[in-house]
């Protein structure tokens, strides 16, 4: 599985050769190192493991430093990508252009908190009559039995936190890349608010 670590500029829209406007969302992908590999003899799976953004090694401590040993400096975001499709080695440098062949991609993130929620805002509730009199507007209404078992089943819809979790969008199309800029362009909306962190990386389903 080919993958690699960005951030998520922002969205804007472009244009194709016949006019037709696409929105987009902007990925700014620096160079990932391969900072480790998991091998079958020594962990039990294949992996490799990538670094983005340099960090000064003064905010880092000794122990989290110590897996940068055979890497130009050490990396703030470290991720794990499982059995990943190209041949790599350690110390070596992955740019954006390892998607230039590649048309449709899955992108994780994390969505944005919007904080303790009532029903209607968290799922979608429709709610009750908005009349005069009415005293079930944005009320949640009955949660449990009124007889037997006399509980509130796990899972039910109520309020609560909403937001701040992590979040795929797949099959998303590659719209353009710009090797010179470290950009990628793609259809749509990808979860995270502006400079979030994503995970990009190869559709699965296509």
């Amino acid at each position: 599985m080919l993958g690699l670590i960005g951030r998520k500029v922002g969205m804007t829209q472009v244009f194709d050769d016949r006019g037709v406007l696409t929105p987009v969302t902007v990925i700014k992908i620096d160079d990932n190192v391969v900072v480790d590999e998991r091998t079958e003899k020594k962990h039990g799976y294949h992996a490799c493991v990538l670094g983005a953004e340099d960090v000064k090694p003064s905010k880092i401590t000794k122990p989290y430093a110590g897996q940068f040993k055979n890497v130009d400096g050490p990396k703030r975001r470290l991720m794990e990508m499982r059995n990943y499709e190209k041949e790599v080695s350690v110390g070596e440098s992955l740019s954006v252009d390892l998607f230039k062949d590649i048309a449709f991609v899955d992108i994780e993130g994390t969505s944005k908190g919007k904080g303790y929620q009532g029903a209607m805002k968290r799922h979608g509730f429709s709610g009750g009559s908005a009349s005069h009199g009415s005293k079930f507007t944005r009320g949640l209404g009955g949660t449990g039995m009124a007889a037997t078992p006399s509980r509130v089943f796990k899972g039910t819809k109520m309020p609560g936190r909403m937001g701040g979790e992590k979040t795929s969008v797949q099959n998303l199309r590659v719209v353009k890349i710009d090797e010179d800029r470290r950009i990628l362009m793609v259809k749509g909306a990808v979860p995270g608010p502006r400079q979030g962190v994503v995970i990009v990386r190869k559709a699965k389903k296509k």
